[in-house]
């Protein structure tokens, strides 16, 4: 674990598993409970300073992962937080999130819904409104991926529909609603991947939606430039997330993140400051740029 965000450390042993983790699975979409080794949400070490005081966030996918992690570290910053989760599988997660929000002084609201449709959509932007009173940040994290070995040949249709509907058309739907709620100064943050600029064939669809997603935020910040909301994105490498055991075979996740240059993959904790610098007005010159948190994976 790390002591702190702040800490200086060696960053390749930082987490202990550079020669990865046990051989596990779970069901889709996986539960935090049952990983081992945890993830490290920052539960322990995230310190905030004030960076986002009385700021309104919507987070979806913000039960587990990186989600939670960004949750965390929003709250711990000084901002209520609205997270969204899927179904029944992770409620307890999602409760989790909402506890260690409000430990932190915050407002903290769960709400479960499917975003691969239009109207639940709304309803999630709706109560954003209703419950925290505004959106200054939305945080685009949810997604879908399944593995297959076969590559295209493996990819149903229906798998096909649902990894868009979750990746990028809840995206598109959620940024249209939100942003006539949105002051200036707001920021929209989305979650790319490694996949969008070195992707797997196994992971052909999710690749595919990761690069949208890319393009998306490069195009959404122009547009939205003039109404001063910056546009975003964060673009992940390998990280230690439920996603992971529920969505790749055990000998696959036993090697998952080793071949990074850091030799590991990355924990949830890691990737939350990058999403607190674009939320923050540090940021204030920033828009349109995809940070890549990818342990040492080149993104150009």
């Amino acid at each position: 674990m790390s002591e702190d965000q702040y800490t200086q450390q060696d960053p390749a042993s930082q987490y202990g598993q550079r020669e990865g983790q046990p051989a596990q699975q779970q069901e889709a979409p996986g539960s935090t409970g049952k990983m081992g080794p945890k993830p490290d949400h920052g539960e322990d070490s995230y310190r905030g300073s004030g960076r986002l005081d009385g700021k309104l966030a919507v987070i979806t996918g913000g039960d587990s992962g990186i989600g939670r992690a960004v949750a965390i570290a929003f709250a711990r910053e000084g901002a209520d937080v609205l997270i969204s989760y899927l179904g029944e599988e992770e409620e307890t997660d999602a409760r989790d999130t909402v506890r260690l929000v409000e430990q932190a002084g915050r407002r903290g609201v769960a709400v479960r819904t499917d975003l691969t449709d239009e109207g639940h959509c709304r309803e999630l932007v709706d109560r954003a409104l209703t419950d925290l009173g505004g959106i200054d940040i939305l945080v685009n994290n949810a997604a879908f991926q399944m593995s297959q070995d076969k590559g295209l040949a493996g990819i149903t249709s229906e798998q096909f529909d649902r990894v868009f509907k979750t990746n990028v058309y809840a995206m598109f739907w959620l940024c249209r609603m939100a942003v006539p709620h949105m002051p200036e100064g707001s920021a929209i943050i989305n979650t790319s991947s490694i996949q969008a600029f070195d992707p797997s064939p196994q992971l052909l669809d999710y690749a595919t939606t990761k690069a949208a997603i890319a393009n998306f935020t490069k195009a959404l910040a122009q547009d939205l430039a003039g109404q001063g909301i910056r546009v975003n994105a964060v673009a992940p490498g390998p990280v230690w997330t439920p996603l992971i055991p529920a969505t790749m075979p055990p000998d696959k996740v036993e090697q998952f993140g080793t071949d990074t240059p850091m030799g590991r993959p990355g924990q949830p904790a890691e990737l939350a400051p990058a999403y607190v610098f674009f939320a923050s007005q540090e940021s204030s010159y920033v828009t349109g740029e995809i940070l890549g948190v990818t342990g040492g994976r080149p993104t150009k």
